[in-house]
Parts: structure tokens; sequence; C-alpha cells
């Protein structure tokens, strides 16, 4: 075998009990829930025509998969509440870095920003409908103004709690304001600003799916507010379970991205 390659090791039967163990500890209360969900309905505690068992909303996820609709429905939902996400990441970090950096900037704007960010996306609605149509517009900017707020609430607050002494030290050694900002600041705000991030990908998929609840034709949103309408109520909660898995999926990916970024943290324990 070449010298300096890694070798693969399995895990011993020993550390695979102790993982099996681990894994089904953290998934117990999942496990009952969905013991819950198939039993109570089929024991007759709960009308099965209102809450199905859940083996019955799988069937029913299934027949949406195999018919395209599933896809449809979960790819225009994916590329809204994506889209917008990118695009209030991609404005409102910068923002925030710049308010948190600049004091001045940051008394200039503060007026303003606690003035939207307290008035709730889903009552503006109708205001984005009546300016910008029932289309595409219209729906990825309620995603993009929801998302703003804990992004940029977040990258403010993580400028602001950079460790003092870790500032004064690099200006001790001479550090430029812009290797400051670069190799302290920005680095040591990287964990609070992806918990802006993932708390922003919630409200995408919050704010989306009830914009999709009005004026949509496709969308998550929309194949739950259909199925309720034609009592299609197997559909309807398959269509939730989606967008339950979406977000976890989501929000996984996201912590896998802030590792990536935090390498200097190190493994927790």
């Amino acid at each position: 075998m070449p010298a300096g390659k890694p070798v693969l090791a399995w895990p011993s039967w020993p550390q695979l009990q102790v993982r099996l163990a681990r894994l089904a500890w953290r998934s117990a209360l999942v496990l009952i829930l969905i013991a819950v969900w198939e039993l109570v309905p089929r024991l007759g505690w709960i009308d099965r025509v209102f809450l199905p068992p859940l083996s019955e909303v799988l069937e029913a996820g299934w027949v949406l998969a195999l018919n395209g609709q599933l896809w449809e429905h979960t790819s225009v939902s994916l590329l809204r509440a994506v889209g917008g996400l990118a695009i209030s990441v991609a404005y409102a970090v910068p923002l925030g870095l710049a308010v948190g950096w600049y004091g001045r900037l940051g008394d200039f704007l503060n007026p303003l920003i606690e003035l939207l960010r307290n008035t709730a996306p889903l009552a503006l609605l109708p205001v984005f409908i009546l300016l910008l149509g029932i289309g595409e517009v219209s729906k990825v900017s309620m995603v993009v103004y929801a998302c703003s707020w804990p992004l940029l609430l977040n990258t403010i607050a993580a400028v602001k709690q950079v460790d003092p002494l870790l500032i004064k030290s690099a200006r001790t050694m001479g550090a430029t304001p812009w290797q400051l900002f670069s190799k302290v600041i920005l680095p040591a705000s990287v964990p609070t600003i992806f918990v802006g991030i993932r708390l922003a990908s919630a409200s995408a998929m919050l704010v989306l799916i009830a914009t999709e609840m009005v004026g949509a034709k496709a969308g998550l949103g929309y194949l739950i507010i259909y199925a309720q309408y034609s009592f299609l109520i197997s559909d309807m909660y398959f269509g939730i379970i989606a967008i339950t898995v979406i977000g976890v999926v989501l929000n996984y990916l996201l912590q896998r991205l802030e590792q990536h970024f935090t390498t200097w943290k190190g493994q927790p324990a």
C-alpha cells in the first residue's frame, strides 16, 4: 500500500453498538410520534377521515411522486425559497457587517431597521400582491423581506460581540483596518452569521408557504390548500411532511457549511 495514504477503518462491533444506541436515543421521540400517528387513527381515538394513519399519508405521497406532482410542486417551492434566501444573504450580510462596523452608519439606519423588522411579513402580503402582482416576483420578494431581518440583526450582533481583546491585540501588532476586518472581525462573526442564515431559511419556508396559498398555481403551499379544499386529506398531510423534510435538510446543509467555514473552532465534543 502506498505510504501516506489514509486507511479506512471500519468501526468495531462495540463502537457500532454505541453509535446505534445514540441514534436510537436521539430518535426516540420521533419514533414515538410516528407510532402514535399510525396507531391513534386505527384505534378509533381520532376520526381517520380528518387524521389518516401515517402509512396512508405516505401512500398518498408515493402516488404524488409517481404522477410527477410532488416533484413539480417541490421544485417550484425550492426555487422560490432558495432564490429568495440567496438574494437576502447577498445583500443583508454585507449590509449587516457595514452597520456593525461603522457606528455612524448604524445610528443612521437603526430607526428604519427597527421600524421594518417589527412589521410582520405576512401583514404586507396584500401590499406585495398589489404592487408586484401574483407572479414569481411578489413571492420571491416576500421571501427576501422575511429573510432580511434575522440575517441583518444577527450579522450586526456578530460584529459587535467580537471580543475587544482580539481587536486590541490585532491593532497592537500593527494590523491595518482591512486586515483587522478580514482576519479578526469576519472570522469571529461567522458562527453568529450562520445562526441568522439558519433562522432566515426557516422564515423563508414559512412565508413562502403562506404566499403560495394565495394566488399560486404550483408549490407545496398550493398543494396543501388545494388538497384541503378538495378534501384530499392524505395529500394535505403529505405536503406538510414534505415541507418539514425540506426544512430539516436545509438546516443540515447549512450546519455542514458552517462547519466548513469554522474549522478553526475544532470539532464539538
